[in-house]
């Protein structure tokens, strides 16, 4: 009877134990810690930022470069425009209208205009452009037309050819004129140095001394305090809208014979800084004084068609200054006769708003005056 008592008891204890060594452990919740963040990113460097470059069908000219397009019906055109293009490809010495404009070219080198001899016209407008080797130009010495303009150069571009034309330079950083750099450039009609940073120290006053034929001069956008020293007396058009100039030397446009165009808005003129015959020049047809800080309408001669004075200080207008000539001269002769046919007052003080004493003159020729409410016309 004691032995079946312990023999179940050892049973008991050996199912017992086999419960618990087959009991599953419970799991332990530990605490999320937060995975540390990974490192950003750099950003895209240049050139991985720029898209891939535009190839074009082949050409029939073997000498095409894939990322441009001869057309055979300008077979002295090469067309690379628009093209993502990072550097400059193997002109064909065919070519004389180079087109490169709206690509990502930030170097001019010698290398592919080695064959190049007869280009005429280069376009390199709107790239990223901070170096043009002076090399360049020696291997293209019949150009006659460049456009530099939209890119990063900070001087003009040394080693230009005599043979130049037309030179566009706008909106560049250039701060720098190296002397000599129009030497020998009596055949430039064009010179737009437009939106630069260019102020007086960087134009001495031989500068322009060599451009003999220069027809316009376009300095508007800069930081001039001065008007330009030595600009050529075969200037027609003279620009330099806003820059702070805040005066022009009575002498200064003495000589000049075919100046037509004057454009001097944005800057900081007032009377104490203008000669009162100045602007008396007989070949003056536009006058543009508009944003300035003029109190009184200065001196001009009768030959004048154009006239902006608004946006000033003027509170008061003499019509005789407007007419300088009566109209009851001698009718045939028509040098007496005043030729001002649009005038600018508005943004002024006038009140009322319209000049007095001119009103015979408004029929012939038509004026059109804007003097802010009202406008005559004839």
């Amino acid at each position: 009877m004691k032995a079946g008592t312990g023999l179940f008891s050892a049973l008991a204890l050996f199912l017992l134990l086999g419960a618990v060594l087959t009991q599953k452990p419970k799991k332990t919740t530990r605490p999320s810690v937060p995975k540390p963040a990974e490192p950003a990113q750099p950003e895209p460097q240049e050139p991985t930022d720029f898209p891939p470059v535009i190839l074009g069908p082949p050409s029939m000219y073997v000498d095409c470069p894939r990322e441009c397009s001869c057309s055979p019906s300008y077979p002295n055109a090469l067309n690379c425009e628009n093209r993502n293009i990072r550097n400059i490809p193997v002109i064909p010495p065919r070519t004389q209208y180079l087109y490169l404009q709206n690509n990502y070219i930030s170097e001019v080198t010698a290398e592919p205009f080695i064959n190049a001899t007869e280009i005429r016209w280069v376009n390199l407008a709107n790239n990223r452009i901070h170096r043009i080797d002076k090399n360049v130009f020696e291997k293209v010495p019949a150009l006659l037309y460049l456009y530099v303009q939209r890119n990063n150069l900070k001087e003009v571009p040394a080693g230009l050819p005599a043979s130049l034309e037309q030179l566009r330079l706008g909106r560049n950083r250039i701060s720098k004129i190296p002397a000599g750099s129009f030497s020998r450039m009596g055949n430039l009609t064009l010179l737009d140095l437009y939106h630069n940073q260019l102020s007086d120290s960087d134009m001495g006053k031989n500068t322009f001394k060599d451009l003999k034929g220069l027809v316009q001069l376009n300095l508007a956008h800069n930081i001039l305090k001065k008007m330009p020293a030595g600009v050529p007396s075969s200037l027609i058009q003279l620009f330099l809208d806003k820059n702070r100039i805040d005066g022009v030397p009575k002498d200064y446009f003495d000589g000049f014979t075919h100046l037509a165009f004057v454009r001097l808005n944005y800057n900081q003129l007032s009377d104490k800084g203008l000669p009162k015959t100045v602007f008396n020049i007989t070949s003056l047809l536009d006058l543009q004084l508009s944003h300035n800080q003029l109190a009184s309408v200065p001196l001009f001669n009768g030959h004048l068609e154009h006239l902006h004075l608004d946006h000033n200080s003027i509170e008061s207008i003499n019509g005789t200054q407007i007419c300088p000539y009566s109209l009851e001269a001698d009718s045939s002769d028509h040098s007496m006769v005043p030729r001002l046919r649009y005038l600018r007052l508005d943004g002024n003080h006038l009140s009322p708003p319209h000049p007095s004493g001119c009103h015979h003159v408004l029929q012939t020729p038509p004026l059109y005056c804007h003097l802010g409410e009202r406008c005559l016309r004839a």
